[in-house]
Parts: structure tokens; C-alpha cells; sequence
């Protein structure tokens, strides 16, 4: 029960979290080649466990600091794709070498509102969650370095 209680917590946290009412940065397509080696500095996100082929995945990258990890508006860049079961890859750049994090949600039946028991999430480095931070790891679970390179990442998808 703790566990599912944490999962509908994740959830809600990182869909409200990226609300399209409340933009903050840009929206690109998802350009693999921005990701290609030599590139950079840019995110390779790489996703696993996507539940199903339908509605829409949102992959948006944050300054990796308290005061902006998962803050209305304060995102840098958004992808939306459709959904694929199983993996998908996606590449965000980011301005300069800095600290970030990723958060993903994956809108199941594509109508944009929160759907607490179908829709799913995930975060950078997979932080374990709990009913005591009710879905909203520090952003010192979640943060990463990228330099000038291509980081690549590993984000595993959570469902209630």
C-alpha cells in the first residue's frame, strides 16, 4: 500500500508539474541527431518500461537546483512524442555545461489531464520514492553534470 501511495504520488507530482497552461520553456522535436557523438552539450534520455503504444510521452529538462527542480514554469526544454511500448530514446539540449535533472510523464489516453491511477512517470536517476516525500525527491536524487559532451541517461517509466 506504501508503495502504491508513493506511485500515485510520483505521478501527480510530475504531472502537475508540467502543466502545458503553465509553459516556461521551449518545446523542440525530438532530434536525435542533436545527440549524435561530438554534439553537445545535450541529454540522450533513454526510457524503458513505457507501459503501452498510446497517448503521449512529455520529457522536459530542469536546472538541477532546489529552487527550480519540478517549479511551474521553471523548465528548459520539452519534447512530446507519441508513446511507444517498451523503450524510447529522447535528446534535449541543454544551454551549458551544468548541474540538471529530467522529468517524464507518459498521458496514457492523450487527454492532457492528470490521470492518477493510468498515467505514468519517471525522473533522473530513478530515485526511490516514499509517502514521506510524496512523490517529489530532492533534487539532489534526481540532479546530474553534463559538460560539453552528450550525457546519456537511464530513466526506468513508474505505473500505480
Amino acid at each position: 500500500m506504501l508503495k502504491f501511495a508513493a506511485s500515485i504520488a510520483l505521478s501527480t507530482t510530475i504531472l502537475l508539474s508540467s502543466a502545458p497552461a503553465l509553459a516556461g520553456g521551449q518545446v523542440i522535436s525530438n532530434d536525435l541527431g542533436r545527440c549524435k557523438a561530438g554534439a553537445g552539450p545535450a541529454v540522450l534520455v533513454n526510457v524503458s518500461g513505457v507501459k503501452e503504444s498510446s497517448g503521449k510521452m512529455r520529457v522536459q529538462t530542469y536546472p538541477g537546483t532546489s529552487s527550480e527542480w519540478l517549479k511551474t514554469g521553471a523548465w528548459l526544454h520539452r519534447v512530446e512524442a507519441p508513446a511507444k511500448a517498451g523503450n524510447m530514446q529522447f535528446c534535449l539540449p541543454v544551454p551549458s555545461s551544468g548541474t540538471y535533472a529530467v522529468a517524464i510523464r507518459h498521458d496514457i489516453n492523450g487527454n492532457g489531464k492528470t490521470d492518477i491511477f493510468g498515467d505514468g512517470g519517471g525522473m533522473s536517476n530513478n530515485p526511490s520514492i516514499n509517502i514521506f516525500n510524496l512523490g517529489k525527491p530532492s533534487y539532489k536524487k534526481t540532479a546530474f553534470n553534463v559538460g560539453n559532451e552528450v550525457k546519456s541517461i537511464n530513466i526506468s517509466m513508474k505505473y500505480r
